[in-house]
Protein backbone atom coordinates (compact mmCIF):
# COMPACT_ATOMS: atom_id res chain seq x y z
CA UNK A 1 0.00 0.00 0.00
CA UNK A 2 1.01 3.60 -0.81
CA UNK A 3 1.24 6.05 2.06
CA UNK A 4 -1.85 7.67 0.87
CA UNK A 5 -3.70 4.60 1.51
CA UNK A 6 -2.60 4.09 4.31
CA UNK A 7 -3.41 7.26 6.07
CA UNK A 8 -6.76 6.61 4.15
CA UNK A 9 -7.23 3.16 6.11
CA UNK A 10 -6.16 4.29 9.33
CA UNK A 11 -7.20 7.74 9.61
CA UNK A 12 -3.98 9.22 10.01
CA UNK A 13 -2.02 11.84 8.45
CA UNK A 14 0.05 11.64 6.08
CA UNK A 15 2.90 13.85 7.47
CA UNK A 16 1.72 11.72 10.95
CA UNK A 17 2.77 8.55 9.68
CA UNK A 18 6.57 9.86 8.37
CA UNK A 19 7.02 11.34 11.65
CA UNK A 20 5.83 8.07 13.31
CA UNK A 21 8.88 6.08 10.96
CA UNK A 22 11.03 8.79 11.79
CA UNK A 23 10.80 8.39 15.18
CA UNK A 24 10.96 4.30 14.78
CA UNK A 25 7.08 3.49 15.96
CA UNK A 26 6.59 2.40 12.31
CA UNK A 27 8.98 -0.27 10.90
CA UNK A 28 10.86 1.86 8.20
CA UNK A 29 8.44 0.63 4.47
CA UNK A 30 10.23 -0.63 1.35
CA UNK A 31 10.13 1.79 -1.11
CA UNK A 32 9.35 1.25 -5.32
CA UNK A 33 11.54 2.32 -8.02
CA UNK A 34 10.37 5.80 -7.51
CA UNK A 35 11.45 5.93 -3.91
CA UNK A 36 7.64 6.25 -2.60
CA UNK A 37 6.59 4.73 0.09
CA UNK A 38 4.93 0.87 -0.05
CA UNK A 39 3.48 -0.66 3.06
CA UNK A 40 2.84 -4.31 4.04
CA UNK A 41 -1.00 -4.35 4.26
CA UNK A 42 -0.31 -5.82 8.14
CA UNK A 43 0.66 -2.32 8.99
CA UNK A 44 -2.64 -1.10 9.78
CA UNK A 45 -3.22 -3.69 12.39
CA UNK A 46 -0.13 -2.44 13.93
CA UNK A 47 -0.88 1.39 13.25
CA UNK A 48 -4.74 0.47 15.20
CA UNK A 49 -3.13 -1.26 18.22
CA UNK A 50 -0.16 1.98 18.69
CA UNK A 51 -3.40 4.33 18.38
CA UNK A 52 -5.16 2.09 20.74
CA UNK A 53 -2.38 2.71 23.44
CA UNK A 54 -2.38 6.33 22.34
CA UNK A 55 -6.10 6.41 23.80
CA UNK A 56 -5.16 4.98 26.74
CA UNK A 57 -2.88 7.66 27.82
CA UNK A 58 0.66 5.69 27.11
CA UNK A 59 3.09 8.55 26.31
CA UNK A 60 4.80 8.76 22.71
CA UNK A 61 8.10 7.11 24.85
CA UNK A 62 6.80 4.06 25.73
CA UNK A 63 4.94 3.74 22.59
CA UNK A 64 8.35 4.31 20.71
CA UNK A 65 10.23 1.89 23.25
CA UNK A 66 7.15 -1.28 22.36
CA UNK A 67 7.62 -1.11 19.19
CA UNK A 68 11.75 -1.07 19.54
CA UNK A 69 10.97 -4.06 21.62
CA UNK A 70 8.61 -5.59 19.27
CA UNK A 71 11.00 -5.05 16.74
CA UNK A 72 13.77 -6.86 18.75
CA UNK A 73 12.23 -10.07 18.57
CA UNK A 74 10.73 -12.33 21.38
CA UNK A 75 13.23 -12.26 23.92
CA UNK A 76 11.71 -8.99 24.73
CA UNK A 77 7.97 -10.36 25.08
CA UNK A 78 8.39 -10.01 28.81
CA UNK A 79 9.09 -6.57 28.86
CA UNK A 80 6.87 -5.88 26.63
CA UNK A 81 4.12 -7.40 28.57
CA UNK A 82 5.23 -5.51 31.89
CA UNK A 83 4.78 -2.23 29.68
CA UNK A 84 1.27 -3.10 28.96
CA UNK A 85 0.20 -4.67 32.37
CA UNK A 86 1.23 -1.26 33.52
CA UNK A 87 -1.25 1.25 31.61
CA UNK A 88 -3.52 -2.00 31.92
CA UNK A 89 -3.68 -1.29 35.28
CA UNK A 90 -4.33 2.57 35.19
CA UNK A 91 -6.84 1.95 32.80
CA UNK A 92 -9.02 -0.62 34.42
CA UNK A 93 -8.58 1.78 37.38
CA UNK A 94 -10.61 4.72 35.23
CA UNK A 95 -12.99 2.44 34.10
CA UNK A 96 -14.11 1.85 37.56
CA UNK A 97 -13.99 5.70 38.46
CA UNK A 98 -16.19 5.77 35.31
CA UNK A 99 -18.22 3.24 36.36
CA UNK A 100 -19.28 4.79 39.41
CA UNK A 101 -19.38 8.45 37.74
CA UNK A 102 -21.75 6.33 35.54
CA UNK A 103 -23.59 5.05 38.74
CA UNK A 104 -24.33 8.59 40.02
CA UNK A 105 -25.53 10.13 37.03
CA UNK A 106 -27.77 7.44 36.61
CA UNK A 107 -29.09 7.99 40.59
CA UNK A 108 -29.48 11.42 39.78
CA UNK A 109 -31.39 10.67 36.08
CA UNK A 110 -33.78 8.30 37.75
CA UNK A 111 -34.23 10.97 40.64
CA UNK A 112 -35.42 13.73 38.28
CA UNK A 113 -37.29 11.48 36.68
CA UNK A 114 -39.33 10.55 39.60
CA UNK A 115 -39.48 14.27 40.86
CA UNK A 116 -40.90 15.15 37.17
CA UNK A 117 -43.56 12.61 37.45
CA UNK A 118 -44.64 13.54 40.65
CA UNK A 119 -45.40 17.11 39.35
CA UNK A 120 -47.52 16.47 36.09
CA UNK A 121 -49.41 13.78 38.82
Amino acid sequence: MMIGEVSAKSGLPIHTLRYYEKIGLVPKPSRDAGGRRYYDPEILDWLTFISRLKDLGMPIRDRVRFARLRSEGEQTVGERRELLEIYRTGLAQKIAELTETLEVLDYKIANYDEIGRKKTA
